[in-house]
């Protein structure tokens, strides 16, 4: 079992920075994958980023790639999602997801309760 908690989020303007936290619990963290997912108004909820248990690998989204990295520190249980060039697009609530995350493979089995990001234009 894996408990999320997100944060970091906040309202920023076109162009800025946000840095956000996901804190697990669990002596298991380092054996999962983990991932962002963000969900807009009115929109599905979609693949953000992804990065293997060793963090040695990591994926994104074509609509974040060159602006979004993520990170994490197993001996923390933490991960980090650092966004840049911040459009008003990407206005969205993020979740933090523990799973398997390796190429095609996707499964989501721990979600977090998110944490909201609203971007100004």
């Amino acid at each position: 079992q894996v408990q999320l908690v997100e944060s970091g989020g906040g309202l920023v303007q076109t162009g800025g920075s946000l840095r956000l936290s996901c804190a697990a619990s669990g002596r298991t963290f380092s054996s999962y994958d983990m991932a962002w997912f963000r969900q807009a108004p009115g929109k599905e909820r979609e693949f953000v980023a992804s990065i293997r248990w060793s963090g040695k690998s990591t994926d994104y989204a074509d609509s974040v790639k060159g602006r979004f990295t993520i990170s994490r520190d197993n001996a923390k249980n933490t991960v980090y999602l650092q966004m840049s060039s911040l459009k008003p697009e990407d206005t969205a609530l993020y979740y933090c997801v523990a799973g398997i995350y390796n190429g095609p493979t996707h499964r989501s089995d721990y979600w977090g309760q998110g944490t909201q990001v609203t971007v100004s234009s």
